[in-house]
Parts: structure tokens; C-alpha cells; sequence
């Protein structure tokens, strides 16, 4: 029981000085880049391959880590993550528009994939360290997912803020270059801390065994890809350039992202507080699921009646009604990553991970690339819009969610 307590500490601890630098990185790229005057499609574009490359990347790191072990791999996410800062800190002022374009989506979607081989061998490890806490229940994994998520979000948002000061503050390359010194260290503390061979289990031999899920993480893959879509939709592109073209300046716009972004994680920390929970971890949870999925649609599709009837004091609407999604969004988001690791058996919990987070990193990239074309045709109403669409369909996937988990594979 204490090693496992442990071993849950430094992963999430790890995960933490690693999504401290991701969400600086983001802030960086996305104001660098608009002061330079690129437009909102280009800024998603700039995003496009740090999404995608996280479908592969959960999917191979999922095997990676059930082949070799939870650790190494969680190792190989913070030295691929040093990389990409390094390579985008060479990014050239003189170079042309196009080749500096090209470049930074390079450099973005290496850090994609660090991204998500760390995220895969960090969330399965909870599953494993929970496995190994035997006196343990599914109410205590509820608490240990909803912390890990909550706490890492609650970092994002720091990391949104100290990434427009390191901007101001140190210039692109050596905000990059002071990043890339903290995750040494972080890189460091894993190699000497964690058991090198934690989560290595009988990977799955072929391709088909590889997708060949149980049906409770398959639905929550479907529903994953529109959740996420549905947030990223508006929030990546269309919030900011919204805010900013209402007067906001970039320390507002980015202020108010990392506040949302650290209530959002606090609201997921605290989860199991407000959703009911059962012996079978299952009965109850899987309903809460699907309410909290139907409350959140209606969300975006009243601030879009609102934008399209042309409301008074439009801002303070986009602002109530962001607070609003953030609080109903982490319930939900919480509830999902709570029942992916419910569903999945541990002999295999990282291929299922991956499986799901795959899924996630497909929701990001559409809602990522959505959100610069919809708010390029019609502004705020048509991401609203998407977004409204996205979540129903999100709803109808939970309410197909099996009441009872799979029998553990071999």
C-alpha cells in the first residue's frame, strides 16, 4: 500500500512539472504568433499536428508502456518534450511566413506526441497503483483519477499564465529554453524514483487485438471525441481572438484563460463530491454520466440563441456562460477518465488508456481545427453552434454505456 501511495505521488508530481511547461508552450505560441499578426485559421493550423499526432502517439504509447513499462515510457514523453523546445527555439525571425509556419506545426506536433506518451503512462499508472493498493475500492480510484486530473488542469492554467509572463518577461527562446531546464529536472526525479519496470505486462500481439476493446471504453472513446471537440471548438481559437477583438488586452485574454482553466481543474479535483458513487463503482456513476452530459449541451446552445439574438453586454454573457461550461465540462470530463479506468483491466489498463486518450487527441484535433474555420464563416455563434451539436452527440454515446465492466483480458 505505501509504495503504491508513493509511486501515485511522483507520477502525479511528474505529470504535473510536465503540464506546467504544455500549457506555457501553448500560451507563448498562440500570442506570439497573433501579434504577429497571423490570422485565427492559422493560429488553429499552428495546432493541427500537436492534435493529431496524439492519435498515435496514445495508441503506440499504450502498447509501449504495457511492452516495457509504465516508467521508461513516461521517461521517453519528458526527453521528447525537451526536444521539441529545443527545435522551436530555433525558429528564425528572418524566415519567411510560410517556412516559419511549417516549422512551428514541426516542432508542435513533436511536442504532441511528448504530450501524450506522458499523459498514457501517467493516467495508467493510477490504474496499476491502484491495483496494488488491494484494500482499496473503486470510491478511492474515483478520488485518485479525479485529483490527477483535477490538479494537472489546475496546472495548465498556471502554466497559461507563467507562459505569457515568461513572453514578456524573457522573449520566445528563452522562455522555451527555461522550460526545457525545468522538465531536466523533473526528467531526472522520474529516473531516480520510479521502479523502472512498473505496469510492463503481455502486450497485445496484433493490430486487431490492439482496437478490439470492451464495449464501455469503446462508447466512451465515441463520446470522448465529441466532449473534447466541443470545448475546443470555441476555447482554442474563437474565446481569445473574440476577447481580444473586444478590447481585452494579451495580459487579460491570458489571465482569464489560466483562472478558467485552474477553476476547471479544481472543479474536477472535487468530483466525487458531487457525483454519487456505488459498491460496483458502476450503477450509479455510468446515470451521473449521462445527465452531466445532457446539462452540459444546452449550454453553448443557449449563449448561441443569445449571440444570434443580439443580446446586451455580449462579453459578460460569453464570460457567465464559459464559467458555467468549465464548471459542467470538469464534471464531466472526470466522470469519463473515472469510468475509462473502471472499465479497462489492469493486466492491460495501458493499451486501454491509450485506446481512450487516442480518442481524446481526435477530439482535440477536430474541435482545434473547427474552431478556426467556424470562426473564420460566422464568429462566435457558428463555434457555439458546433459545439452544441457535439455535445448531444455526446449524450447519445453515454446513454448506450454498459452498467456492468468487462471481464479482465489475458
Amino acid at each position: 500500500m505505501g509504495s503504491a501511495v508513493r509511486n501515485y505521488a511522483l507520477v502525479t508530481a511528474s505529470y504535473w512539472g510536465f503540464t506546467l511547461t504544455d500549457g506555457a508552450l501553448r500560451m507563448l505560441v498562440l500570442l506570439h504568433f497573433y501579434k504577429l499578426g497571423y490570422s485565427p485559421f492559422t493560429l488553429a493550423f499552428l495546432f493541427l499536428l500537436y492534435e493529431a499526432a496524439g492519435v498515435p502517439a496514445n495508441l503506440i504509447g499504450g502498447w509501449l508502456a504495457t511492452r516495457f513499462g509504465i516508467s521508461r515510457m513516461l521517461i521517453a514523453g519528458l526527453l521528447t518534450q525537451i526536444v521539441g523546445f529545443g527545435l522551436l527555439s530555433m525558429l528564425d525571425p528572418g524566415w519567411s511566413s510560410n517556412a516559419s509556419v511549417a516549422w512551428v506545426v514541426l516542432c508542435q506536433g513533436i511536442c504532441g506526441v511528448a504530450k501524450d506518451l506522458t499523459k498514457t503512462a501517467s493516467k495508467s499508472a493510477i490504474k496499476i497503483t491502484h491495483a496494488e493498493a488491494r484494500d482499496q475500492g473503486n470510491s478511492q480510484l474515483f478520488k485518485w483519477v479525479a485529483w490527477f486530473t483535477g490538479s494537472k488542469n489546475a496546472m495548465k492554467g498556471i502554466g497559461f499564465f507563467i507562459g505569457g509572463v515568461l513572453l514578456q518577461v524573457l522573449g520566445f527562446q528563452w522562455a522555451l529554453w527555461t522550460m526545457a531546464g525545468l522538465l531536466l529536472i523533473v526528467l531526472a526525479a522520474v529516473v531516480l524514483s520510479l521502479p523502472p519496470l512498473m505496469g510492463q505486462s503481455k502486450a497485445s500481439k496484433s493490430v486487431r487485438e490492439l482496437f478490439a476493446k470492451n464495449r464501455g471504453v469503446n462508447l466512451l472513446a465515441v463520446a470522448r471525441v465529441v466532449l473534447f471537440g466541443a470545448r475546443d471548438v470555441w476555447f482554442v481559437v474563437g474565446v481569445p481572438v473574440f476577447l481580444y477583438a473586444s478590447g481585452w488586452t494579451f495580459s487579460m485574454v491570458g489571465t482569464f484563460l489560466a483562472a478558467w482553466t485552474i477553476g476547471y481543474g479544481v472543479v474536477q479535483a472535487l468530483a466525487p463530491q458531487l457525483v454519487a458513487r456505488s459498491a460496483d463503482g458502476l450503477s450509479l456513476e455510468v446515470p451521473a454520466a449521462r445527465r452531466w452530459s445532457a446539462l452540459l449541451a444546452v449550454i453553448p446552445a443557449v449563449m448561441a440563441l443569445a449571440v444570434w439574438i443580439g443580446v446586451a453586454a455580449l462579453q459578460v454573457w460569453v464570460i457567465v456562460g464559459l464559467t458555467a461550461f468549465g464548471f459542467v465540462f470538469a464534471v464531466n470530463s472526470s466522470v469519463h477518465s473515472y469510468l475509462v479506468l473502471a472499465y479497462a483491466g489492469s493486466e492491460k489498463a495501458a493499451e486501454d488508456v491509450g485506446f481512450y486518450y487516442a480518442a481524446n487527441a481526435l477530439g482535440r484535433f477536430s474541435g482545434t481545427l473547427l474552431s478556426g474555420v467556424l470562426y473564420q464563416w460566422g464568429g462566435l455563434l457558428f463555434v457555439l453552434c458546433g459545439s452544441a451539436l457535439m455535445l448531444l452527440l455526446c449524450w447519445l454515446a453515454t446513454l448506450k454505456l454498459p452498467l456492468q465492466a468487462a471481464p479482465l483480458r489475458a
